[in-house]
């Protein structure tokens, strides 16, 4: 197998296990505020560790809408996107199967009630402005990795660490209101082991989180790419 899959997979089932994983431990209720911020700063600091472990090998995506972002601005092929998809949606699952274990053979509760699984009550049940967070989070979050990641850019070795500090920022904002997404492969693990462990509502909204972050990808990548033509 390439290399990068692997790569993808083994970086995306780390974000969920330590993301999602201090998510379930800490909760995410506006009750916890400690928890936001303590939820945010694993998902961006995870991001930064594997932009600096596993970037030199596949450029760290372990997302579909970064991927598609690169698609979309002639950073990889179509081949290329759908490996890098099939590979991070594995390494989800195998994230959340690690969750799994963990929680339940340690017996400890999962504070979200669904392995840390996006879902829409924070936006009181309202899909389209559920969909609106997710579009306008993941706009910035892609928009600021093509624009780090550019040829262009002159950022030396500091690009995983301002991605993952974007990453901290758009969290703060987005876990009261969706449990920010931002990325179809990390709401599709929890998701599904949440479903399996009786909880149905995050797979029923899972759609949500896969249109949003993808229209708010294609978008970035068409602003970016206006933006940067001379």
């Amino acid at each position: 197998m390439n290399k990068k899959y692997i790569a993808e997979a083994i970086g995306t089932a780390v974000l969920v296990i330590l993301g999602c994983g201090t998510a379930m431990l800490v909760g995410c209720d506006a009750a916890n505020g400690g928890g936001y911020i303590l939820t945010a700063l694993a998902f961006g600091l995870t991001i930064v560790a594997m932009a600096y472990s596993i970037g030199n090998i596949s450029g760290c995506h372990i997302n579909p809408a970064v991927s598609l972002g690169v698609l979309l601005t002639g950073g990889m092929t179509t081949g290329e996107f759908i490996g890098y998809v099939i590979s991070q949606c594995v390494g989800a699952l195998c994230g959340s199967a690690v969750l799994a274990a963990i929680f339940g053979l340690g017996h400890v509760t999962d504070m979200t009630g669904g392995f840390g699984a996006n879902g829409l009550a924070g936006v009181n049940g309202n899909v389209l402005a559920g969909l609106l967070v997710e579009i306008v989070l993941t706009f910035i979050f892609v928009l600021a990795i093509l624009g780090v990641t550019s040829k262009k850019a002159n950022h030396g070795s500091f690009g995983g660490l301002v991605i993952g500090l974007t990453l901290v920022v758009v969290h703060i904002l987005g876990i009261g209101l969706t449990g920010t997404s931002v990325n179809p492969a990390r709401s599709f693990g929890p998701a599904l082991f949440a479903a399996f462990n009786g909880n149905a509502a995050p797979l029923g909204a899972l759609w949500v989180f896969i249109v949003g972050p993808m229209a708010g990808a294609a978008l970035a990548a068409t602003a970016y790419k206006a933006l940067e033509k001379k």
